[in-house]
């Protein structure tokens, strides 16, 4: 895909992996709503009830009354763990929930690019941007919505083995820019499910444990280190066995193919 100027381009000749945005669309899409019905229902009746058993240990309901606008973050291990955060959150408010994702894999051809737009509400990330395009639209939607649920992994890709990563820098960077809260969740067995390399997930349990939400601004060494350790009072072996908690420099944060 080109590289796309959202700043002087927004409003006229939108790509069509921009036009399912309510920032630049400002209408009610009947068929993203439609087709996100359908797969809310698969998730939550079919997906997570019989194939992934999901427990949600914490309350979204009081969250969003609270926190209109908030930055999710959490470990990252698996294909499964966007959708299961999906899951987990109310349908009801799922207008409001949108995802970090890769480009380069969740908007690769038609069918993954319909898929992420109607079904996931996804905004594309380009890993190799070098303009910081990505940033001006996360940081766009951020400010100018009222109401926002935006998923991100700090991590930036996958664990291969399900330890928390060092933490990249954009959810420092969107956090301190928009002035937005920042919730911690933990993705308890998502490795085990569905690691990296597996094309489906195995039938079992999964938890997601809903944690405390940190105020702006949030550098991203204190953010890891916060997250660090509300994490191991819940699974002291997911920091890993050399506990190396050192930050990266790279900016940007999208689930990864």
């Amino acid at each position: 895909m080109k590289d796309w100027n959202y700043e002087n381009e927004q409003w006229t000749r939108l790509p069509t992996h921009l036009k399912h945005l309510p920032l630049f669309t400002r209408n009610f899409d009947l068929m993203s709503m439609f087709f996100r019905t359908l797969w809310g229902l698969f998730l939550k009746v079919f997906a997570f009830r019989f194939l992934v058993r999901l427990k949600v240990k914490g309350d979204f309901e009081a969250l969003y009354k609270e926190h209109p606008r908030l930055i999710i973050i959490s470990n990252h291990a698996s294909h499964l763990d966007a959708v299961s955060i999906a899951a987990a959150v109310p349908f009801k408010y799922w207008l409001d929930l949108y995802m970090s994702a890769a480009k380069d894999y969740w908007f690769k051809n038609t069918v993954f690019t319909f898929f992420s737009k109607h079904a996931l509400g996804a905004i594309p990330i380009d890993r190799k941007d070098k303009k910081g395009e990505a940033i001006k639209l996360c940081v766009a939607l951020l400010k100018t919505l009222p109401r926002i649920w935006l998923i991100l992994f700090p991590e930036g890709t996958r664990s291969k083995d399900g330890y928390i990563q060092p933490f990249k820098r954009g959810v420092s960077l969107f956090a301190e820019k928009t002035d937005t809260p920042i919730l911690f969740l933990y993705l308890e067995g998502n490795a085990e499910l569905m690691p990296k390399g597996r094309a489906i997930p195995k039938p079992g349990p999964l938890t997601i444990h809903v944690g405390p939400v940190v105020p702006p601004p949030a550098p991203v060494d204190e953010l890891m280190m916060k997250y660090h350790d509300w994490v191991v009072t819940i699974n002291p072996q997911a920091s890993g066995p050399n506990d190396d908690n050192a930050p990266s420099n790279t900016e940007l944060s999208a689930p990864q193919g």
